[in-house]
């Protein structure tokens, strides 16, 4: 198994089948196949508190995939919106999926313990992982594999600028749009649910 451990922004709007061969594919994947993953689904992710968990677990739900610190000037908005996105919206099919990552000015220096007692603190219920990498060869294999895709690329290529990059996944694992760090992921439910900004692909996006 691979181990892996939001539609206007500023204000963001991130718009809006379980089958074996996915769970196959996975169980057979090694470390650098993560090129050959076709969706999120392939992946596993360690969490908080040390669990390795299947991203199959999110088929068929939109995914907000973003590396978060504790120490950031964007880390209160960040984490306030992205709080009250899961709030409003985790009944709905909306997962929020945090890593924390230390690579941005030593910006999360802390344990995972500490990172959990932090977002605590925010009230944040959406799911929390164990801290990685995003850029360089120690990436996690899942942040490679988001980077590498078509709507996956950034200003700076394949690099990740900074704290709380945004990744879109819709419905079928697919990433489908990616945002700066200072791009807010608050949505308005008029926008998100009544007004299809991109209808290209607001079917697969709406929950």
């Amino acid at each position: 198994m691979i181990r892996v451990a939001a539609m206007w922004l500023r204000p963001v709007v991130l718009l809006g089948v379980l089958g074996t061969r996915g769970i196959v594919r996975t169980m057979c994947a090694q470390k650098e196949d993560w090129k050959k993953a076709a969706s999120i689904y392939e992946f596993s992710a360690i969490d908080i508190d040390g669990n390795d968990v299947s991203l199959e677990k999110y088929r068929g739900y939109v995914c907000i995939i973003v590396n978060v610190s504790s120490e950031c000037k964007l880390t209160d908005v960040n984490y306030t919106q992205l709080t009250a996105m899961h709030t409003q919206y985790a009944e709905q099919g909306l997962r929020i999926l945090a890593f924390p990552c230390n690579q941005f000015g030593s910006q999360e220096p802390g344990t995972e313990a500490e990172i959990k007692e932090f977002a605590k603190g925010y009230n944040a219920e959406f799911d929390l992982f164990s801290k990685i990498d995003v850029n360089n060869d120690t990436a996690h294999p899942l942040w490679k594999w988001m980077k590498e895709q078509p709507e996956g690329k950034g200003f700076m290529g394949n690099f990740i600028k900074w704290n709380f990059t945004k990744f879109l996944i819709d419905k079928n694992g697919q990433v489908v749009k990616r945002y700066a760090p200072k791009d807010e992921p608050f949505v308005s439910y008029f926008l998100f649910v009544s007004v299809p900004v991109c209808s290209s692909i607001y079917g697969k996006l709406r929950i």
